[in-house]
């Protein structure tokens, strides 16, 4: 059973900078990808970055080159450094896990992001 805590998620002006934190239990946390989504009012989940346990990345169009993700093994963590936010990007950010023995998924709670003058 792997548990996912996120934070990081707040308020910030249009142009600003959010890191959040999505930190695993457990000891398996180097065979985890993880992925953070996020869900807007009125719209589906959709995938913003992932990092596999390999360390290599995806990302998806919207946040390329303003979004980095990152992970800590030692810290059992994962970071997505969010730049020059916009209000688009207001939405609930949720951390999943992956682990491919057994193919089993793992959601957090989300924390919200709100980017708004």
């Amino acid at each position: 059973q792997v548990q996912l805590v996120e934070s990081g998620g707040g308020w910030v002006q249009p142009g600003g900078s959010l890191r959040l934190s999505c930190v695993a239990s457990g000891n398996m946390f180097n065979l985890l990808t993880i992925t953070w989504y996020r869900q807007a009012p009125g719209k589906q989940r959709e995938v913003v970055a992932r990092i596999f346990n390999s360390g290599g990345t995806y990302y998806a169009d919207s946040g390329k080159g303003r979004f980095t993700i990152s992970r800590d093994n030692a810290k059992n963590t994962v970071y997505l450094q969010m730049n020059s936010l916009q209000p688009d990007d207001t939405a609930d950010y949720i951390c999943n896990a992956f682990l491919n023995i057994g193919a089993r998924n793992y959601w957090g709670q989300g924390t919200q992001v709100t980017v708004s003058s």
